[in-house]
């Protein structure tokens, strides 16, 4: 009876130990790179493991800030239209078109007047 229970108290520790194991090892391969990872404001893809850099998009497209797709390829496309018809040459001829007028910024409500 004693080398039964001798026997299974090794089995249980062992099992134990493996857990404890495994417990830190997900702690350390996966938990802790990703907390890193998202206290850096970056992205972490688990499947990977990887941590990577949110890349801005305008500076990728070369689209400027606030405009959205639509209206950049519209714009895009009368630009390309132009190119067709008149050629890269002429276009170098015609005047700049004058950048959209900004909006102004909002004022704050002025405060009533005192009587």
């Amino acid at each position: 009876m004693s080398n039964a229970i001798t026997r299974l108290k090794w089995i249980f520790l062992g099992l134990f130990a493996i857990g404890v194991v495994g417990i830190w090892g997900y702690q350390i391969f996966y938990v802790w790179p990703a907390k890193k990872c998202a206290g850096q404001e970056r992205w972490w893809d688990p499947a990977t493991r990887t941590c990577a850099t949110p890349l801005y998009i305008p500076a990728l497209t070369g689209r400027p800030a606030g405009v959205s797709r639509e209206e950049w390829s519209k714009r895009q496309a009368a630009a390309q239209q132009q190119r067709d018809r008149y050629g890269e040459r002429a276009m170098a001829d015609l005047p700049k078109p004058a950048p959209a007028p900004e909006k102004p910024a909002a004022r704050p409500a002025e405060a009533p007047a005192k009587k």
